[in-house]
């Protein structure tokens, strides 16, 4: 028979236990909060309009390093010492020489503007060189123009006939391109944009992405979905080329052009532009590569499918150097971030993961649109990141 009194003893004990352990999950999460903040800074997720902020130190003593420097931080840990510890995003360095010692300076990243005309998907956009313009489309068959420094836009009257694919400004130009399903290439004045100043017809299949080259001003690159690759002559409105190996998208390498990056499978091709020549064939993807990217240097090359990103470094060894597996988010698109050439920026399904490579799997993912993210673009005057979704919308990050 059991007595009140070790009933009630039994309580108190049953208590105390309950207390103690209470108070050793509290401790454990503490000391958790304290090992990611080490890593992470600070991050504040609120309402509908989430905004982001890592609180980041940036070393104000440091100068600013030449990009060869910088790029070198993308180098597999298997190229460097053991024993080095990879570089957390709190100690990430910027590429310009802006930070200063005031109350802004560090790393953020949050919502800064919303574009919304749409009446479609947007699957496409891209700054002007002097990051002062905006264009973005999708199904709307039709272009957006916008005003960074007002949010104001303007369309293009005229209109593909299908869903546009892909946009690309013409260095130092209003002039932009436009690919779409209609099999055609369209090249637009973004200061006088009611029709297409030239029409260039060719490819027999749906025309997949198109872009320019950084320093030959009249040389245009065009891909399909049947593997052609198109070289556009744009003054003579003629092709001057045809060659095979890109299905999804083609990417001149920044500054000097002498290599051309195209996603076709599941693999990417680095071509010699000049000579036409396979330089390397990268491959690793499970899934179809649906975006890459060139970094500022272009020495280095990301690439994204369904079920991963890859950072590969295609003018040294031709290999991949960091990869990162989606975990379900379904990748769709990718930038460097203009600011900082470490990080790469991953749209997903809804939400915007970002990843230094040099740290393996550590991503911080960020709530951004309510639809997948179909691409990315960024200014590296502004030091702005534009996201496209099938939401209809277009956001600025900053």
């Amino acid at each position: 028979m059991i007595e009140m009194g070790d009933t009630a003893e039994q309580q108190q004990h049953d208590q105390a236990q309950k207390q103690q352990s209470e108070e050793w999950q509290k401790e454990k999460e503490f000391i958790q909060f304290r090992i990611w903040r080490q890593y992470f800074g600070r991050a504040y997720l609120s309402g509908e309009n989430a905004w982001f902020d890592l609180e980041i130190a940036c070393n104000t003593a440091e100068k600013e390093k030449p990009i060869d420097e910088n790029v070198e931080s993308f180098l597999s840990p298997d190229d460097v010492n053991a024993n080095t510890v990879p570089i957390p995003f709190s100690i990430l360095k910027r590429d310009s020489s802006d930070c200063t010692t005031n109350e802004d300076t560090g790393f953020t990243f949050k919502e800064v503007g919303r574009l919304q005309a749409s009446k479609g998907k947007v699957l496409c956009c891209h700054f002007s060189s002097d990051g002062k313009m905006l264009v973005s489309s999708g199904h709307d068959k039709k272009v957006m123009i916008w005003s960074m420094e007002t949010y104001d836009y303007v369309c293009t009257t005229e209109e593909h006939s299908l869903l546009i694919t892909d946009v690309r400004f013409k260095p130092n130009s209003a002039l932009f391109a436009t690919s779409s399903f209609d099999r055609s290439v369209q090249i637009w004045d973004a200061d006088k944009p009611s029709n297409a100043l030239v029409k260039l017809h060719g490819h027999a299949e749906q025309v997949t992405s198109v872009d320019f080259h950084p320093r030959k001003s009249d040389l245009l690159c065009s891909c399909d979905s049947n593997n052609e690759i198109r070289l556009w002559n744009v003054s003579q409105q003629v092709c001057t080329h045809t060659t095979k190996g890109a299905t999804k998208q083609v990417r001149f390498q920044p500054r000097v052009g002498k290599l051309l990056a195209t996603a076709v499978g599941n693999g990417i091709n680095i071509i010699d532009v000049e000579t036409d020549t396979l330089q390397a064939h990268l491959k690793g993807h499970t899934k179809d590569v649906r975006a890459i990217c060139w970094d500022t240097s272009g020495k280095y090359v990301a690439s994204i499918s369904e079920d991963s990103a890859r950072v590969w470094s295609p003018t040294l060894s031709g290999k991949c150097i960091h990869e990162l597996l989606s975990n379900g988010n379904n990748f769709q698109s990718c930038t460097f971030h203009p600011g900082y050439s470490q990080l790469l920026a991953i749209g997903g399904y809804q939400t915007l993961e970002l990843w230094n490579p040099t740290e393996s799997n550590k991503t911080i993912s960020v709530p951004a649109h309510m639809g997948l993210i179909a691409a990315l673009a960024d200014s590296p005057q502004a030091e702005v990141i534009a996201s496209a979704s099938h939401d209809q919308c277009v956001k600025l990050w900053k």
